[in-house]
């Protein structure tokens, strides 16, 4: 499971002393933490069909109006839901501290990226660490050790068939529901976070994940 990259980037990934650099699995590489982190997003994410690492090259005019290019950090598209096809979302990661120290030659930029992404169909969006490090992205880093694991078949049904019964719970009283014995109830464990990874079972992902989040049933047992 992931999101592995669609085309080839416009541009190498540079690598300096200043630089955080490395490679986040299915998706490429990334040139700093925060960057990194909404790549962890993207790959855990099961709405996004795809990623594209540094698409387009785009032209625009300088403060002194000289000719000057911007590569966006990535483009992500999206699955067709049954009543929609959400439009490709063509993006720039950016440390806000960052943003407020070069603002003015950004700005340009930005909104080159903008008309840009409009003439294409696109939106385009700037994402800081408050878009990015979120409960969402600690959720996900949780959650995907589970992702690609192998239930067995009777913990899977049995798991759903308990939860469809109590309709909405949580996960420490699901567990309880399901054994009292300590040790069975910790071998379901992995499993019960492989359904919530996989979105057999409803759990906003938004708030922090406790053994106390709010759980409802999804898919059939």
């Amino acid at each position: 499971m992931g999101h592995p990259l669609r085309y080839t980037p416009v541009r190498d990934i540079v690598y300096n002393s200043r630089s955080v650099t490395g490679m986040v699995p299915l998706l490429g590489e990334y040139e700093s933490t925060l960057e990194r982190d909404l790549m962890e997003i993207l790959r855990f994410d099961p709405s996004v069909e795809y990623f594209t690492a540094q698409p387009v090259t785009i032209g625009y005019v300088d403060p002194l109006g000289k000719l000057r290019t911007y590569t966006p950090d990535g483009l992500i598209q999206f699955k067709p839901t049954a009543s929609q096809t959400p439009q490709p979302v063509l993006y720039e990661v950016k440390y806000r501290a960052d943003f407020r120290l070069d603002w003015r030659n950004l700005l340009r930029k930005f909104r080159a990226a903008k008309t840009y992404a409009l003439d294409q169909g696109w939106r385009f969006e700037v994402f800081t660490e408050r878009e990015i490090r979120t409960p969402y992205l600690d959720n996900a880093k949780f959650l995907w050790r589970y992702l690609e694991q192998s239930p067995s078949p009777d913990a899977r049904r049995q798991i759903l068939q308990v939860l469809w019964d109590l309709d909405e719970t949580d996960p420490e009283m699901l567990l309880f529901a399901l054994c009292r014995d300590a040790h069975n109830r910790a071998r379901l464990i992995p499993t019960l976070w492989h359904l919530v990874a996989i979105g057999a079972i409803g759990c906003d992902l938004n708030v922090p994940l406790t053994m106390r989040s709010r759980l409802w049933p999804v898919e059939e047992h």
